[in-house]
């Protein structure tokens, strides 16, 4: 494994960080499992079935036919019609692409002011300030949530994550995280503008002529930074003793937060509400200390669970915010880092509201919270823990949701109180959740190998307890994404480059995963609720001509179609199943750019992906999310030009990139979206809907 700071850029840096593995249980890997379960004949059965059914009714019978949105069915018998229009060639390039008979219409990029039109406060780069940024979206926008108004598929507000900074593409002339290890060319302006330009914005949008536009000015309009005031609630908001853990100068009663970070995906409640999920936050946390103290930093001087730090990788002195500010500094707060790790809540349609970190949902690197109901009404959150060897967790609700717009209030206490489980997969194809309580993680307090005494603590420390009762542990689980209309859920992996040859076991799982694999999951009775289930693989990505590398797909699948690293996931309203992907610097590998693919999920073409978009060279795909009508599908492009790009000499049009540097302000290896001298690439949310009118994907 690497350390973040002997890579080129945040990018790479930020992929180093998900690279290294710290969790230490004895649990079975998910590879462990996959080796027991499958051998190479059962797979290859799987894809002859396909080719036989191909050959026997010809590729008409597979052509998909024209669907409206379903309405609710039931879900253990319900089949999502299949897609159809004609996929994208693979490749990169400086560009997005497209399917054919689709528009995509740039929508809002990072420097976009909400309140003024973009003639009248254009983005000037060389002109920064935090109090600018503060009125502008985001950078490195992410997971997208549409909150209609007034029931709306043509009106309504978006909210979009911004994930995290990157000074060298921000910035002229800030140096890489290799050629300065102390960040001193941030300066303390370029903080207050990484700080302002994390979060979440709100922006209300309309589909004015058919064409989506911002509502500039809105009151509704709204960013929510690294300087936000935040609450806390559930159990460790009400343990004393627990608090002392939360506690710092500037707010000794522990309740009192400032600020959300490294918001990468999240969620959409089912009573209005919008969730943002906390990820890599330890990167943010500075100290003065050197390397080589570090150990015994951690179990001396910082915290009295030393097992704390390790665990979540703090610190890792990835920005300088904590040479200004001391909360950032583990040095003068070492408490701070037990405050972000969380789900946030907020109501989109209250600009007085409150964002509030739920305790009750765990603290780990989240990718996402989606939220779904159970068969007796309880509010239902999936999430992964994005990083190697980490677990997939479920929350459910003490208390039920009430189906009542008037009871918004009472509905946004649900995430409060609640059981948090983690996953285990066993080798016959059964899987449980296993509650995360003081009965069940118990552990000696002084070996760091449990001391669990309350639920809060547990809560702080969700990755110690997850170890303690073996869960399993993934291949860097990222969305998961549950299927309302068919009562699945799928757990995107997006790799595992440390696993080893010493886990490998029969004919599969894969040493180095490189390119990850995506798991199904049937709860049982179609009940998100429900504490068992059974799972399989719907996918394991790669190119199917390599043999070597053990990828699965169906046997349909085109050679512009398979795909690597899947990332984030929706669901349309038929039903559906598409997945972002997330190469990092390893898109070389494969030479071909991150994109959004639609991929079966049901009969003979189950297991069939098609390429739907393509981002920019060096971006990667996120957030994909839809109206409710279908017709209208957004999706954000992250760093463009900025991942592994050194080498990148081939396949370039127009642009003045010295391909023998690494990307950065000066030396853009796109100039996407606006393609201006001057101007850098751009973060951007990108609306994409159907010549003519219709739903997405046919």
């Amino acid at each position: 494994m690497s350390d973040p700071r002997d890579d080129e850029d945040w990018a790479a840096a930020m992929e180093a960080i998900d690279d290294t593995p710290v969790s230490p249980s004895e649990g079975d890997t998910i590879g462990d499992v996959i080796a027991r379960r499958y051998d190479r004949r059962g797979l290859v059965k799987g894809a002859l079935g396909v080719t036989a059914a191909t050959a026997l009714f010809g590729p008409a019978v597979l052509a998909a036919p024209k669907t409206d949105c379903v309405a609710e069915a039931q879900a253990d018998t319900f089949t999502p019609p299949s897609f159809a229009f004609d996929e994208i060639k693979a490749g990169a390039d400086e560009n997005h692409h497209l399917a054919e008979g689709y528009d995509a219409l740039v929508l809002l990029s990072w420097g976009d002011h909400l309140g003024k039109p973009k003639e009248d406060a254009p983005f000037e780069p060389l002109k920064q300030s935090g109090a600018e940024q503060s009125d502008r979206f985001g950078y490195n926008n992410d997971y997208i949530a549409y909150f209609p108004i007034d029931g709306s598929s043509e009106h309504g507000l978006l909210c979009v994550n911004h994930e995290y900074a990157e000074a060298t593409h921000m910035f002229p002339n800030v140096k890489s995280l290799k050629d300065d290890t102390n960040r001193d060319s941030v300066d303390d302006d370029m903080v207050d503008v990484e700080m302002a330009a994390l979060g979440v914005s709100v922006v209300e949008i309309k589909k004015l002529d058919g064409k989506w536009t911002v509502v500039y000015g809105s009151p509704l309009n709204r960013r929510i930074t690294a300087n936000e005031p935040m609450a806390l609630d559930g159990p460790v908001a009400d343990d004393e003793k627990a608090l002392k853990r939360l506690r710092t100068k500037d707010d000794p009663d522990g309740r009192d937060l400032r600020g959300t970070v490294a918001n990468c995906a999240g969620g959409k409640t089912p009573w209005g509400t919008y969730l943002t999920a906390e990820e890599n936050f330890h990167y943010l946390f500075w100290t003065g200390k050197k390397d080589a103290n570090r150990d015994a930093r951690i179990e001396g001087e910082h915290t009295d669970y030393p097992a704390n730090y390790r665990r979540y990788q703090v610190p890792k002195r990835g920005t300088p915010w904590g040479r200004k500010y001391a909360h950032f500094n583990v040095d003068e707060e070492p408490n701070e880092p037990n405050r972000f790790g969380w789900i946030v809540e907020f109501d989109p349609y209250d600009k007085n509201s409150k964002p509030v970190k739920h305790t009750a949902l765990g603290r780990f690197f989240h990718e996402g919270a989606e939220t779904v109901l159970s068969n007796d009404n309880k509010a239902v959150v999936f999430t992964g823990d994005d990083a190697k060897n980490e677990y997939v967790y479920r929350f459910v609700s003490d208390g039920t949701f009430i189906d009542d717009e008037s009871k918004k209030a009472e509905n946004m206490a649900l995430l409060s109180a609640g059981t948090l489980s983690v996953a285990k997969f066993n080798d016959d194809g059964t899987g449980e959740w296993i509650a995360l309580t003081p009965q069940n993680c118990g552990g000696d307090r002084q070996s760091g190998n449990g001391w669990f005494c309350s639920q809060a603590d547990i809560l702080i420390d969700a990755r110690l307890a997850a170890d303690q009762v073996e869960a399993t542990k993934m291949d860097r689980p990222e969305d998961v994404q549950p299927n309302e209309k068919t009562g699945r859920v799928y757990v995107m992996l997006t790799n595992n480059v440390e696993r080893n040859a010493s886990t490998v076991n029969r004919a599969n799982p894969r040493a180095n995963n490189r390119f990850g694999h995506v798991i199904e999951i049937i709860p049982d009775n179609a009940d998100f609720g429900a504490d068992r289930f059974t799972w399989d693989i719907l996918v394991r990505c790669g190119d199917p001509d390599r043999v070597e590398l053990g990828a699965y797909w169906n046997a349909a699948t085109s050679k512009n179609s398979w795909f690597v690293s899947p990332d984030n996931a929706t669901v349309d309203c038929q039903g559906r199943l598409w997945i972002a992907t997330d190469q990092g610097r390893y898109w070389q590998q494969t030479m071909r750019a991150d994109g959004l693919y639609a991929l079966e999920t049901h009969g003979i073409r189950r297991g069939t992906p098609r390429m739907f978009f393509r981002v920019p060279v060096g971006a990667e795909l996120c957030g994909p999310c839809f109206t409710p009508d279908g017709e209208t599908l957004f999706v954000s492009v992250q760093h463009p030009g900025a991942d592994g790009m050194k080498g990148y000499c081939d396949g370039r049009t127009d642009s003045k990139f010295d391909c023998s540097k690494e990307a950065s302000f000066a030396n853009p290896a796109t100039r996407w979206p606006d393609f201006q001298d001057g101007m850098p690439p751009r973060p951007s949310v990108v609306a994409i809907t159907k010549k003519g009118g219709g739903k997405i994907g046919g």
